[in-house]
C-alpha cells in the first residue's frame, strides 16, 4: 500500500517518516520524496496514529488524489532541482507529463487551481533557490551555474534571478547575509 507524505523534501523528512513507520511496526520499501510503500494493509486507526506522529514533524499523511497528485508534481519538480547532480536538460512540461503519466494541460490545470501559481512559476522559484545555492557555496561561477540550470544565457538567469529576489546574482554574492527560504516555503509567495 502506497502512503503520500505532503511537505517531505528532504533527507531529514525521509528520516522521519523511516522512524515513524519503524516505531509503528510498519515494514516498508526505501522511503522516497513524498511517498512511501509500506508492506502492510494499514487499518483506519493505525492511519490515524500515523498521521498524527508525522504532523508532530510537520509532514501530512494525504488522502485526496488531487492533493496526492500535485505533491508528486512538486516532488518531481524538487527531486530534479535539488537532489539531481546532472545538468538540466529538459523541458518541464514533457519530463512531468511522462514521469506522472497525465496530460501536462491537465496537470498545470490543476496545479493553478490548487497552489494559485503556475508550474512554471513553481519551478522558477526552485531553480532560483537551487542558483542561490550554487552561489553561496561559491561551487560554479555563473556561467556554469546558467549552464546547469538550462538557462538560455546568462542573462536569462540574471534577469529570472532578479525578478524572483529583487537582486542581480552578483549583488546577492556580495551580501553578508545570505538568506535561503526552506524547500516546503518556495512557490508559495506571490506570483512574478
Amino acid at each position: 500500500m502506497k502512503l503520500y507524505i505532503k511537505y517531505m523534501v528532504s533527507n531529514r523528512c525521509k528520516m522521519v517518516v523511516k522512524e515513524a513507520l519503524v516505531k509503528h511496526g510498519f515494514h516498508f520499501t526505501p522511503v522516497e520524496l513524498g511517498k512511501v510503500e509500506i508492506m502492510e494493509n494499514i487499518t483506519e486507526e493505525e492511519r490515524i496514529l500515523l498521521k498524527e506522529e508525522l504532523l508532530k514533524s510537520g509532514l501530512e499523511l494525504m488522502d485526496d488524489k488531487r492533493a496526492m497528485l500535485i505533491e508528486k508534481i512538486k516532488n518531481v519538480i524538487v527531486e530534479m532541482i535539488h537532489h539531481s547532480d546532472e545538468t538540466i536538460k529538459v523541458n518541464f512540461s514533457n519530463f512531468l507529463s511522462d514521469k506522472l503519466s497525465y496530460d501536462y494541460t491537465y496537470l498545470a490545470n490543476l496545479f493553478s487551481e490548487v497552489q494559485g501559481t503556475t508550474i512554471e512559476q513553481f519551478v522558477i522559484f526552485h531553480k532560483v533557490e537551487r542558483v542561490k545555492e550554487f552561489i553561496i557555496y561559491d561551487e560554479l561561477n555563473i556561467t556554469e551555474i546558467a549552464h546547469k540550470m538550462n538557462y538560455s544565457s546568462v542573462a536569462h538567469l540574471s534577469n529570472q534571478f532578479k525578478k524572483v529576489t529583487g537582486l542581480t546574482p552578483s549583488h546577492f554574492k556580495q551580501l553578508k547575509e545570505k538568506r535561503r527560504s526552506p524547500l516546503e516555503d518556495i512557490g508559495l509567495r506571490e506570483q512574478l
